[in-house]
């Protein structure tokens, strides 16, 4: 299957995920589903300081800067499956 479709597949497979992932492991899908879907993050931090969700998913996609978005998808693939798996 060709790596665009498991990505697809994946987002589907992680709204149905059996129990609810940690927040972290969410953070990580977040920023992996972003950097896949519009590549680095260029947008202006979060201007209200106390605004913490959206402080810290700006931060975890800001860690991928510069990953491919092939490698982000991969990775998204993978993480979905080891959580449907395991």
């Amino acid at each position: 299957m060709e790596l665009l479709q498991q990505f697809e597949q994946a987002v589907t497979d992680s709204k149905a995920l059996s129990q609810k992932p940690s927040n972290d492991i969410l953070l990580q899908l977040y920023a992996l589903y972003k950097q896949s879907t519009e590549g680095d993050n260029e947008a202006e931090p979060p201007s209200n300081m106390f605004d913490f969700v959206s402080k810290a998913k700006y931060e975890a996609w800001l860690e991928h800067k510069g990953q491919t978005k092939d490698d982000a998808m991969q990775q998204y693939v993978d993480l979905v499956n080891k959580l449907k798996n395991g």
